[in-house]
């Protein structure tokens, strides 16, 4: 007995050792696969620096041609939702174990692209309307106006029911993993394309905000990344999502009676204004 024990406890003790190591090489991995996330958000931010410098010209500032918005659009959405959906693909590389990396990549590529067919259908829709009312959506007629209304409804949003359920499925990625899960590569997409829809739902009133405070704006893309990023990680969620409606709606107020009052809001038809566009073209 004691020396079938004697041989049974290095035994265990070595398969009790690799699970360990096995563990902390998993450990490593979805460390390493946070700190890429950030690193490609970082140098998505770099890039868009790049590429949208000194071309802020407020509300209604020309998205270029369509080729080069969508570069700079999905490039924009990589370096303002990966800090924020890092721990969903985190737990997903978790769940995946072994091809962890490679289907967590898929996952993150999955994302993107639904965020990509958003910015396509922004471009559509700023395009439509300015092809309609582009006289009325000046800035000295209506403009004003309707930048403020935008930012008005964007912070009414941040308090109806459907802003909160897509906010739930966020906030929780072993809920959204668990009732949305699919094997292999095809399902790592479509997981990652899912998950990106509930974003868009939770979201999009956000972007619209920034399209009415300048989307070539980086002070304002900033902005609204941290909103959403707050929105997602702080544990006080009724908080945050009221104290976002309420700077929501003081902006609108803002932009409509003292817009020179707003810090980083370009003006149409200011100087700097003039500028941008003439860079833009």
């Amino acid at each position: 007995m004691s020396a079938a024990a004697g041989v049974s406890a290095p035994a265990d003790r070595g398969r009790a050792g690799d699970g360990l190591a096995e563990a902390f090489a998993a450990v490593r991995a979805r460390l390493g696969l946070v700190a890429l996330l950030f690193v490609l958000a970082g140098l998505a931010w770099w890039l868009t620096a790049d590429r949208m410098a000194g071309m802020d010209a407020g509300p209604g500032t020309s998205l270029g041609t369509l080729g080069w918005f969508l570069g700079v659009w999905v490039v924009m959405m990589a370096a303002m939702m990966f800090p924020a959906v890092s721990p969903t693909v985190a737990l997903y590389a978790k769940l995946t174990r072994r091809r962890g990396l490679s289907r967590s990549l898929l996952f993150a590529t999955g994302y993107l692209l639904v965020w990509g067919a958003t910015g396509l259908a922004a471009y559509g829709v700023f395009r439509l309307g300015s092809s309609l009312f582009g006289a009325d959506l000046a800035w000295h007629s209506g403009g004003r106006w309707f930048a403020g209304g935008v930012l008005a409804v964007a912070a009414l949003y941040e308090l109806t029911p459907l802003k909160n359920a897509c906010l739930h499925k966020c906030r929780s990625p072993l809920g959204f993993l668990l009732g949305a899960w699919r094997e292999g590569g095809r399902g790592a997409l479509e997981m990652g394309a899912r998950h990106a829809a509930w974003c868009v739902g939770c979201c999009w009133a956000l972007m619209a905000a920034l399209f009415a405070l300048g989307v070539m704006s980086l002070v304002w893309m900033a902005f609204v990344a941290a909103l959403i990023t707050l929105e997602k990680s702080l544990p006080w969620r009724r908080l945050v999502t009221w104290g976002t409606a309420a700077v929501l709606l003081v902006l609108a107020v803002a932009v409509v009676a003292a817009p020179d009052s707003v810090p980083a809001l370009v003006v149409p038809g200011s100087r700097h204004a003039m500028h941008a566009m003439s860079m833009m073209h």
